[in-house]
């Protein structure tokens, strides 16, 4: 796909075709890739969508130079969900520790970048894309589902236990799944750091190293092959470092 050095953009779906755009990229990795499925998947035309993409803002990332979409982050703030009348991780978390804050939420979920630029600059432009956006909507809190691939916990015990040990959300942060699946399977002196965080996706890693937690449980999700964390990012927590890496995207690296 690549060819010379990219020329990224970032910009928020503006038109029926940069929807599609979004959604054939969210195909070629959570359907093809990633052995997902879901009620509204359409594989005739490779699109990989749900009833809940009109409600949300959608970022992309394009390689100009192609005139291509190659990174994606779907994105709901507190007003769009009050319009919904829930967050898509409602399904799988009970948030009531979010929603009884009176803070400004913003649910992320769907990130996905096409394979030929991962560990590069896509997702450099894609944080800092994130970082304008929560700026401009005064953001308070971020969170959203971030996945394991496979459906077998004990296979991701590690770093489940690593998760729970060393990064579990405050009580006042602190959401629990609803189809309850406890994360510490490793007593604390049985847990390997460092095969643990091989195994943890690269996504999770970088909100971690921006300071986020988790929630309280994991969910098992058979529909799209994955095993769920919830993730949660407090910006009023997150330290000068922190910020700095946020707002530069070098989380992402």
């Amino acid at each position: 796909m690549q060819d010379g050095a990219p020329e990224f953009s970032v910009r928020i779906a503006e038109t029926e075709q940069d929807l599609r755009a979004a959604q054939a990229l969210r195909y070629e990795v959570f359907v093809r890739e990633l052995g997902g499925s879901g009620a509204m998947v359409d594989h005739e035309a490779g699109l990989e969508r749900d009833k809940f993409d009109p409600y949300f803002d959608h970022m992309l990332v394009s390689d100009d130079r192609l005139g291509e979409v190659v990174g994606v982050y779907r994105l709901l703030r507190s007003d769009q969900a009050q319009k919904l009348g829930q967050f898509y991780s409602e399904d799988e978390y009970d948030l009531s520790a979010l929603r009884s804050s009176g803070r400004k939420l913003l649910e992320l979920g769907r990130s996905c970048l096409h394979t030929e630029y991962r560990g590069g600059m896509a997702m450099f432009h894609l944080w800092n894309g994130l970082a304008a956006y929560v700026a401009d909507h005064q953001i308070d809190v971020l969170f959203g589902v971030a996945s394991f691939h496979g459906t077998d916990p004990q296979a991701l015990a590690q770093p489940l236990s690593l998760l729970h040990a060393n990064h579990l959300a405050p009580e006042d942060l602190r959401v629990r799944s609803r189809a309850y699946q406890p994360m510490n399977l490793v007593d604390g002196d049985q847990i390997d750091r460092r095969a643990a965080m091989v195994d943890t996706p690269a996504l999770i890693k970088a909100y971690l190293r921006l300071g986020g937690f988790v929630g309280d449980g994991a969910y098992v999700d058979h529909a799209f092959n994955t095993t769920d964390v919830c993730l949660i990012l407090d910006t009023a927590r997150m330290n000068e470092r922190q910020s700095r890496l946020y707002t530069r995207g070098t989380a992402a690296e």
